[in-house]
């Protein structure tokens, strides 16, 4: 499915990822493992082209990502839950899990809401709602649903259990839980295996942007 080899990726001259190397097979859910700074959310921002690699290669089933624009990553089918959840604060529940099938040209967006609705069915009730006016665990849960609206083939979530209740932590837990056996990829960074060792088919550790056996 997804296949990152020898990555290099550097911010601000000092190099993050040395010769980094992830792959995922369609339908599986793996792990990416490591203390806070070791290089996990590069990993997810380099795979979705926010920051260009020096050495490597990327391939998405057989498209060569390594140098296509950003944008392409989410018409291929790749959802992306950042850490920082990356909402529009004035922007509505809604509105913010429609922002990426706005700009598609293939999903239709009446049924990849329902989709979504179907799988978080808690965010129905807010969907009017402004993003500012919600707590940190909701937020992650918007950003989740932003992913997979438009994640038909791959899921790449970063740290979505950090900072929240455990209430919250435990309903994203089922929700992710739910998608196995679907055919969609999915990739969890953290920095343990408390909240997802259940889901996981594999993990990945990662420690100053390497890989630790």
């Amino acid at each position: 499915m997804i296949a990152l080899q020898s990555a290099r990726v550097s911010i601000q001259n000092v190099e993050v990822l040395r010769n980094f190397s992830i792959h995922l097979e369609a339908g599986a859910m793996v792990g990416l493992i490591g203390r806070n700074g070791a290089g996990k959310t590069t990993v997810m921002r380099a795979i979705m082209g926010h920051l260009p690699l020096l050495g490597g290669t990327l391939k998405f089933d057989d498209t060569d990502l390594g140098h296509a624009p950003a944008h392409a990553r989410a018409a291929l089918g790749i959802g992306y839950m950042p850490e920082d959840r990356g909402l529009v604060p004035e922007l509505t529940v809604e509105e913010n899990i429609c922002l990426p099938l706005w700009m598609s040209k293939t999903l239709a967006l009446r049924e990849r809401l329902d989709f979504v609705y179907s799988v978080l069915p808690e965010l129905l009730e807010m969907r009017e709602r402004r993003a500012m006016l919600l707590s940190g665990g909701q937020q992650k849960m918007v950003a989740l649903a932003r992913a997979l609206s438009v994640g038909t083939k791959l899921l790449l979530l970063d740290e979505p259990f950090e900072g929240v209740a455990p209430a919250l932590s435990q309903r994203l837990s089922e929700v992710v839980g739910k998608l196995r056996g679907s055919g969609l990829s999915v990739l969890i960074s953290q920095s343990d295996l408390n909240h997802s060792q259940s889901l996981l088919d594999g993990e990945v550790v990662i420690e100053r942007g390497a890989n630790v056996a």
